[in-house]
């Protein structure tokens, strides 16, 4: 062994590489090095290293060591790993590799790793082969029409996903690595030709930037890569589904899948983005154009209906007929709370009961939901503790939350809904509407990788207004003839014309 550049290299000596490997595995069980005599005089001696459990054992076995053996016909010379590739190892996917560094990677990614006594070099032979669970069905983005595949956690497999929905030899794959021990495996997916190439270069450098000890999820990539961390909106998009990943690709986005991880990241996204699901492209536009008005109401009721109700209750009750107001006033004559301790009261429990059900089994989860919301508020109205208009305004908070396609949008809006509460109680409908306004400007604030998070909201103008087409309103599909603003001005047609 030698150091050269600050790197330990693989030495001539057999015997030392075995040391070296001995000593940097030391106490790992599962990591196999087994030294051997080869060739047909059993005169080569040999080591080959790899973990235990992550190979593929029928081509370790078959495809290297049976043809290491006695079987081979090749002669202990100065190049025998050379001729062992060429002649010996019949083995797709090979490599040369010198730096042990690189070695202990490629170990632990389940890769084999062939030493041979008089050579400064090991090769490194790919025999991944470590146990999936199959292909996994969609859980969080469930779809009526549409496919029912998701992502799983090896890279290799939600690679192939995508190689399926995009056949086009423009799909680039570019791999990373993350993470100083982690050492994870990072695909960035893109189309050559469509995505930006200063888009793909900014996610590039901005994934190599990351220096941290593990990446053990995508959401360590969300969250190291974004600008304006203290935003509770999310600015990278997550999704299980390949459908949507591919069709985001196809829209000139980058698709970054991270192993061990389940979701890939959708790059860049704008708050439009996270109101689309894929079934909006599966059914008739009348239908799915509905559905995104109601979606987009659905957020605005969860962001501002308790603290309209606080601020109505407390400063305004002018703004509603008197029958109304008489009315709630009548329930909440022996509430011995206040409005504002009777919203928190009941936002505070609903975050109980989703947290609740979230961690539960999922068999007695859903029961729980809806059980406990049902029995709690009606336990609570009775004792007089709050009044019913509290509850009922509580639960269609909660429920619009549901409508929202994307969870990390909900969980922004969660976050801010209880500002606007805070503002609507101090001082009333200015502190409603101040707030309301606080998060409209934060969100006009935001950017991801260059692209403006409202768009197509604002600046819409400077590309015709194309991408209002499939915004708040789905058109056809005849009618979304070209790509959005990911996608690069020299390739923005994606169908004729009908």
């Amino acid at each position: 062994m030698y150091e050269r550049s600050g790197k330990m290299l693989v030495s001539k000596s057999l015997n030392e590489n075995k040391n070296i490997l001995e000593s940097a595995f030391r106490d790992c069980g599962d990591v196999i090095i087994r030294t051997f005599l080869a060739g047909p005089d059993k005169d080569m001696k040999m080591m080959i290293v790899y973990v235990d459990n992550m190979i593929n054992k029928t081509v370790t076995e078959d495809l290297i060591m049976t043809n290491l053996m006695p079987r081979t016909r090749v002669r202990a010379d100065v190049n025998i790993l050379d001729k062992l590739k060429n002649e010996a190892i019949s083995i797709g996917e090979i490599k040369e590799e010198n730096d042990f560094d690189n070695i202990f990677t490629s170990i632990l990614l389940g890769d084999t790793a062939i030493f041979a006594d008089k050579d400064d070099k090991a090769l490194i032979a790919s025999t991944k082969g470590w146990p999936t669970r199959g292909v996994p069905k969609v859980e969080n983005e469930v779809v009526v029409q549409g496919p029912k595949d998701a992502f799983g956690e090896a890279i290799n497999f939600n690679i192939v996903l995508m190689r399926r929905r995009i056949r086009d030899t423009g799909l680039k794959v570019i791999r990373l690595r993350c993470g100083r021990r982690s050492k994870t495996d990072i695909a960035v997916m893109y189309i050559e030709g469509i995505a930006r190439d200063e888009i793909v270069k900014r996610v590039i450098e901005s994934i190599k930037k990351i220096d941290v000890d593990a990446v053990i999820d995508g959401g360590y990539i969300e969250q190291l890569t974004e600008k304006k961390w203290w935003s509770p909106f999310p600015q990278v998009q997550m999704t299980e589904r390949p459908d949507k990943a591919a069709a985001a690709i196809l829209e000139g986005r980058v698709v970054a899948a991270v192993d061990n991880s389940p979701l890939a990241l959708l790059l860049p996204s704008t708050l439009n983005t996270f109101f689309q699901a894929a079934e909006d492209y599966y059914d008739r536009w009348q239908i799915m154009s509905f559905i995104r008005l109601i979606r987009y109401a659905a957020a605005f009721l969860a962001l501002a209906l308790p603290g309209l109700y606080i601020a109505i209750t407390l400063y305004n009750p002018n703004l509603l007929p008197v029958e109304a107001v008489l009315k709630i006033a009548g329930t909440r004559i022996d509430v011995p709370f206040s409005a504002v301790t009777e919203v928190f009261g009941m936002e505070i429990a609903f975050e109980l009961l989703r947290e609740a059900g979230i961690r539960l089994p999922s068999s007695i989860g859903s029961t729980l939901g809806i059980v406990g919301g049902i029995v709690i508020g009606q336990a609570a109205v009775e004792a007089g503790l709050v009044g019913p208009v509290v509850v009922i305004v509580s639960a269609i908070t909660g429920i619009c939350t549901f409508v929202i396609p994307n969870q990390a949008m909900v969980n922004g809006i969660r976050l801010s809904k209880y500002i606007i509460l805070i503002l609507s109680a101090a001082l009333g409908m200015f502190g409603f509407w101040t707030g309301i306004l606080l998060v409209i400007v934060h969100l006009c604030s935001l950017e991801s990788f260059g692209i403006p998070y409202m768009y197509p909201y604002c600046s819409a103008s400077e590309r015709g207004w194309d991408d209002l087409k499939d915004s708040i309103i789905r058109l056809p599909l005849f009618m979304l003839r070209k790509r959005p603003i990911f996608a690069s001005p020299k390739n923005k047609i994606r169908r004729g014309k009908r």
